[in-house]
Parts: structure tokens; C-alpha cells; sequence
């Protein structure tokens, strides 16, 4: 592969990301004002603190989806914020590393994604596996699900 064809994929990756997680804060604001609407539409009732109850469920569950929106925020400005244009030669925030059986792409902790028709683990760069890849090289080992893992490349 080529250097503008590593950069073209990892920014294909990136793109991908930030789809992915503007997906998830529009479903999260739509939850938001969901929950909102149930808020406000509860009605008093006979039933004591039925009424109370009803509003405070709603509003539990806004400040729920209002801290993951928070996250996903704060996570689709990390991710906008890295630079696939390097070729990194060690595993780092930014790189692509393909190893014997699986590719990681450390930037966004998304999980498993099928891209192109590639499973690619996005991993987060404060995730334990993407520590343990940290200044890790083509040709080095490391341990991932229990199997023995060669690092074939990295960029």
C-alpha cells in the first residue's frame, strides 16, 4: 500500500467515526426530547405522588441521556481532532495497526466495525488494549483474546 493509500484509508476511518457517533447524538437528542415530553405530559392524578414520581422518572432519565450525549460530544471532538495524515511507524493515537487476525484503528472507542468489508476494533486511546499497543511495532507480539498476536503493520 502506498503512502496516500494508508492516509486515504485512515481518513476513510476517521469519516466513518465521525458518522457513527453523529448518528448516536442524533438518536440520543431524540431520546432527549422524548423524555422531556413525557416530563412535561405527565398529569396530576388521584393517585397521590403518582404525578411526582412521573416527572422525577423523566427527568432521570434526560439527565441519563444528557451525560451520554455529553460523552459522545466530547468524543466526536477527539476524533475530529486527529491527524490521519501521519504514518506512524509505533502504535499510537491516530494509527492503523493490522495485525495476523484483526485491525485496529486507535482514535474513538466505537468497537467492532465492518468498514469496507474489514472488522476494524476502534479502539479509544485511554482503552486498556490500545495501552497495551502503545509503541508497539510491526513484527512485535502481544496477547488478544488469549491468542498470540502479530503486529503486521502499522501506520
Amino acid at each position: 500500500m502506498t503512502r496516500q493509500e494508508m492516509i486515504a484509508f485512515k481518513t476513510n476511518l476517521k469519516k466513518a467515526g465521525e458518522r457513527l457517533i453523529t448518528e448516536r447524538i442524533a438518536v440520543i437528542k431524540t431520546a432527549i426530547d422524548n423524555a422531556q415530553e413525557a416530563a412535561n405530559s405527565e398529569g396530576k392524578s388521584s393517585a397521590g405522588d403518582k404525578y411526582e414520581t412521573g416527572r422525577a422518572m423523566g427527568h432521570l432519565q434526560k439527565d441519563m441521556y444528557a451525560h451520554q450525549q455529553a460523552e459522545n460530544i466530547r468524543e466526536l471532538d477527539n476524533l475530529q481532532k486527529i491527524n490521519t495524515d501521519i504514518i506512524y511507524t509505533a502504535a499510537q493515537t491516530g494509527a492503523f495497526i493490522r495485525c495476523t487476525d484483526h485491525s485496529f484503528f486507535i482514535a474513538s472507542g466505537l468497537g467492532k466495525q465492518l468498514i469496507d468489508d474489514q472488522s476494524i476494533f476502534f479502539l479509544s486511546p485511554n482503552a486498556p488494549l490500545a495501552k497495551l499497543l502503545l509503541h508497539k511495532k510491526a513484527g512485535d507480539r502481544f496477547l488478544f483474546n488469549k491468542q498470540d498476536t502479530v503486529i503486521l503493520e502499522v501506520y
